[in-house]
Parts: structure tokens; sequence; C-alpha cells
């Protein structure tokens, strides 16, 4: 098996950076593996101190094959730095695990993540894998395919990532000529196409929800594990786009994901298990309210 390069973003959140990295180092793949830390630059005066802390604490890490530090010069904000960084890494290596400084993974992320990556690689339909489910009620299956890509705890190939596009009005402008804007809301149950112009007005810099509109429009599918190997501990107000919530905190895995050869199509299961966990936790609101509601969550990603 090759391992993939684990790409962590990291800012001026010391104690979630740790949870995270140790997180990371209880699988037992990981001293095959080359971490490479994007520690962004304080955005403020106020961000110094705690952004000094992290990168006291990334600089003592020590149990991976190699740990390569890019202490940016100037604050890029979470967008830029990923964008940049992800780019970079899989120009080198083709492919890599992405990772966020409040992330918290199994102990069999590291497993899934690479036997994923090898079992699809050639499969140009294809684009990431992701290691978070939310906490739905149905079962779902082992593991599955969902059009589009997702954002907390994920991995792509060069070929994957070169689709992105960073221009989000062009997206827009696809999503709504081609009449796809229900479909990518999943049937109106979550406004990411409301996040989508957000994002174009300037009211938030996800590059999130452009990555899943750059593999959606494309016809792209991610795999999803059946039982998630994520835990999101950021959606405590401590981060600069978060807020507090629970409602995405579930079990984490604690026995190895199987990887096997799929059919590779949208499983209609696992997408109304999402569509009804956006619906239960988004009750039907007023649109300004909505508006808000969706400034804040999409922060959070």
């Amino acid at each position: 098996m090759s391992y993939a390069p684990v790409a962590l973003f990291a800012y001026n959140r010391p104690w979630h950076t740790q949870q995270t990295v140790e997180a990371l180092l209880a699988n037992v793949e990981a001293a095959q593996i080359p971490l490479i830390i994007f520690s962004d630059a304080p955005k403020n005066k106020a961000a110094s101190k705690a952004v000094s802390e992290v990168r006291a604490y990334i600089r003592a890490i020590a149990g991976f094959k190699s740990i390569t530090i890019v202490e940016r010069d100037t604050n890029y904000g979470l967008a830029r730095s990923i964008i940049d960084g992800v780019t970079k890494v899989c120009g080198e290596y083709g492919r890599v695990v992405v990772l966020e400084d409040d992330i918290v993974v199994s102990r069999y992320f590291l497993k899934f993540m690479n036997e994923a990556l090898d079992l699809y690689e050639k499969e140009e339909r294809v684009i990431s894998i992701h290691g978070y489910v939310y906490p739905v009620k149905a079962t779902l299956p082992e593991t599955f395919f969902l059009r589009g890509a997702d954002c907390w705890g994920w991995a792509t190939w060069q070929r994957g990532w070169d689709l992105f596009e960073a221009d989000g009005q062009a997206l827009l402008q696809q999503l709504t000529q081609r009449k796809l804007t229900s479909s990518f809301d999943f049937e109106g149950a979550y406004p990411y196409t409301q996040m989508l112009r957000n994002q174009i007005r300037g009211k938030n810099d996800s590059w999130a929800i452009r990555w899943y509109a750059s593999a959606f429009l494309k016809g792209k599918l991610t795999l999803y594990p059946g039982r998630s190997l994520i835990l999101n501990i950021g959606n405590d107000s401590s981060g600069e786009h978060c807020a507090t919530t629970n409602e995405f905190a579930g079990a984490i895995a604690d026995s190895p994901i199987s990887v096997d050869f799929i059919g590779i199509e949208g499983n209609a299961i696992a997408r109304r298990a999402f569509a009804e966990f956006h619906k239960a936790v988004r009750p039907a609101v007023s649109s300004r309210v909505l508006r808000k509601l969706t400034d804040m969550v999409q922060r959070a990603r």
C-alpha cells in the first residue's frame, strides 16, 4: 500500500490541534505517513499568542514518517490556505488526506482512507474519499457513494483536485442553467445553493461549498464509510468560522471499515438519510432567519 501524506491546517487553537494530532498518532499507520502542517499567520494582534502556542506545539511533534511545517508569513484565511496547500501537496505527491485542526479521527481513519485511495485510484468517476457521516437514524451500508464532495476529513487525488473550480459565480451559473439547484440542495433539505450565493457575495469565504459544487456539476462521486471515522470538536465557538452546536456529533467507529469494491453509483438510501437528517435539524424558518443560519453554519465548515 502507498500511504498518502496528511495535510493538516492549523491556526490558533492549540488544544484542538493537539487533540487532532494525538488521535492521528493513535492510527498504527501514522509512522508511515508524511505529515505536512500548514500554520496560518495571525490576522490581528489578538490572535498572535495562540498562533505562537500552536507553532510551539507542532514543532515538537514526533511519530510520523516525516513532518514538514509551512508557517505562513501573512494570514491566508482558511479557504486560501486549504486551496493553496491541497494544490501543492497534490502536485508533489499525487494524492492527499486533508484535516483541519478540529477534526478528531478514529484509529482506523488512515487505514480506511489509504485503502480506499488505492482501490478507486483509477476510477475516474470517484473524486474523493470522506471520513465523516452524519449521525443519521438509518442503517447505512459499510461504504457507499454520494454525488459531490465533502469537507470533514477527506482525501483526493491530483486528478480529482484538478476539477476544483474557485469561481463561485461560474458554478452557480451552471447549477441554475442546468436546473440542478434542487438536487444540489438535497431536494430542498439544506440550503447549499444559498451558501454558494453567499460565497459569491463575500458573506462567507468557503472553499467547501465550491468543492462540493465542482464535484456535483461534473457528476463525480465521493465514497463514505457507513460508520463515521470523524468527530468534529470545533463546533464549540472556539474557531474563526464556527458556532456552538451538538447536532453533528455522533459515535466514532471503534472497528475497521471494510473497503471492498462496490458499484460506482449514488446510494439512494444514504441520500435519503442525509436529507432526513438535514430536515430534522433545520426546521422551516423564515427566509430572513434562514439566511442568517446559513451564514453561521457555512462558517463552521
